[in-house]
């Protein structure tokens, strides 16, 4: 199919902004990068941009060795991983029901479900839910509140929709149950929106922050966001005594760079691995029958 002159200008417009998107998030990580390896001076005097400027380790050295960042590493690890498998299971389990025409409460339970999706609940008396629930000052309180988000089963619930409805008469012909049509024929057949919403649930439990400020009173349960918080706004607790006492291998620019970064790539390493699958997941829906 030939190009017309229109179209080869809007791709080459398409091409130019998904660049200038793509560079607006990767630079300043690469910015944060170079000045992480830099040295203080450099850091400190506006030198360094992309590269590093008289590439020194001693502020990773110095993040890498502190034991409470890297309790708060896997106190994160922890919610991440746990939350993740538990709002999984919990989305799962409530978008199967809900993705079969005969379940006859579809419909009351849809519009519960779509009314927390427009009217979230107030602060104050969401504190004192949880409260009441004994999760103060616990990693429960952490998971257990949004187990469920409710865009992410309903994406699972429409994949499930989309699935052919010859598979379920036949597995039931066989005599199999509604949990062996669920974990031996619709998962299998379900890995592209799995990987894409449990990303999408890793992603929400790694960054936690706003409820950890909410219930965790206890700096040795902090997360990773409130601790790198509190070492931003607080650098000198990062810095050893070395710093004070004029080894100026790095400072508090430095250690902050560094300290962003510890606790940003983990995360972000996790979605070469989920990329095909992702790709798959996020088409869900773009096509109409």
């Amino acid at each position: 199919m030939k190009l017309t002159r229109g179209d080869k200008a809007f791709q080459l417009f398409n091409y130019f902004f998904l660049f200038a998107a793509a560079a607006s998030m990767l630079l300043p990580l690469l910015q944060l990068l170079a000045v992480s390896f830099s040295s203080p001076i450099a850091a400190d005097s506006k030198e360094v941009f992309l590269l590093p400027v008289d590439f020194t380790t001693a502020s990773w050295g110095q993040v890498l060795h502190n034991s409470g960042l890297w309790k708060s590493f896997g106190i994160t690890l922890y919610i991440t991983v746990g939350g993740t498998i538990l709002s999984m299971l919990f989305s799962v389990l409530t978008a199967y029901p809900l993705a079969h025409k005969d379940f006859l409460l579809k419909r009351p339970v849809m519009f519960g479900i779509i009314i927390t999706m427009i009217f979230n609940a107030p602060m104050i008396p969401f504190f004192l839910t949880v409260r009441q629930f004994g999760m103060m000052n616990s990693l429960w309180a952490l998971v257990l509140p949004g187990v469920i988000g409710t865009f992410n089963m309903i994406i699972i619930r429409t994949f499930f929709m989309g699935l052919p409805k010859e598979l379920d008469d036949s597995a039931r012909i066989d005599g199999c149950s509604d949990a062996g049509i669920l974990f031996r024929i619709f998962l299998p057949l379900s890995k592209p929106v799995l990987a894409t919403v449990s990303l999408f649930y890793a992603v929400g439990y790694w960054n936690t922050f706003s409820r950890a400020v909410l219930f965790i009173r206890d700096p040795e349960k902090w997360p990773l966001q409130m601790k790198l918080r509190a070492y931003l706004t607080s650098p000198e607790e990062l810095a050893s005594v070395n710093m004070f006492l004029g080894d100026y291998d790095f400072n508090t620019t430095t250690l902050k760079a560094a300290t962003i970064l510890f606790a940003t790539i983990p995360i972000v390493l996790v979605y070469p691995y989920l990329q095909k699958y992702f790709v798959k997941g996020s088409m869900l829906g773009s096509l109409k029958e």
